[in-house]
């Protein structure tokens, strides 16, 4: 299943259910075990995405957001960008190298969105680690250093919609590490609320950063 998939498993219904974002604070504290435990730094990137809205909406809506991160970024110093996708989703886009700031913008734009009356419009939060590439040394077998997820973006996609997270880890030709998304889901689901129904675990291909 693909992006636009994706897109229309949760749009494909006559009314989308509001926002949740009550639980986007959780990974900040996960944050610290995926590093320690599992090895997997911080990006320094996140973002947001929410559906298309008509003409007048979406001058308001982006206006609104682009003054909001504005005033927001003085404080923090993160820098955004607003972009679109081929599939015309509008993405807010973070880069910051204090993670703690990244969830309280992702936060700020999700909870300004749902006050203006576009909860609805919201699909998904997506936090990027990176895991740093294993060190072939003497004694370690072939097993130890293909350890699954080395050197790979690690995406952790909260599902506004059904308040959780799940693990996305893309490969080349469009395919996943199956196996070390398991593995975190195992890892993690104490600490986050991660999505128990793998078949809503959607692939989401060409993510912006």
């Amino acid at each position: 299943m693909g992006f636009r998939n994706f897109m229309d498993a949760i749009l494909g219904r006559s009314r989308l259910p509001k926002a949740k974002s009550d639980k986007l604070f959780a990974i900040s504290t996960a944050s610290i075990t995926l590093e320690s435990s599992l090895g997997l730094k911080p990006s320094g990137f996140a973002g947001i995405c929410f559906k298309p809205l008509g003409a007048t909406s979406y001058e308001s809506a982006r206006k609104e957001i682009e003054e909001l991160l504005e005033f927001s970024s003085k404080e923090t110093e993160t820098e955004f960008r607003l972009e679109k996708d081929e599939f015309n989703f509008l993405w807010a886009i973070f880069k910051d190298p204090d993670f703690e700031d990244l969830v309280a913008s992702i936060h700020l734009v999700s909870q300004t969105l749902e006050d203006r009356g576009f909860g609805e419009q919201i699909l998904c939060a997506i936090y990027r680690f990176d895991s740093e590439p294993e060190i072939r040394t003497a004694g370690h077998s072939e097993k130890a250093h293909e350890k699954a997820g080395s050197g790979k973006a690690v995406y952790w996609i909260y599902n506004f919609k059904q308040g959780t997270y799940y693990p996305f880890i893309p490969l080349s030709g469009k395919q996943r590490d199956t196996p070390f998304e398991f593995r975190l889901r195992a890892e993690m689901e104490r600490e986050i609320p991660v999505e128990k129904n793998v078949e809503k675990w959607y692939p989401l291909w060409g993510i912006p950063f």
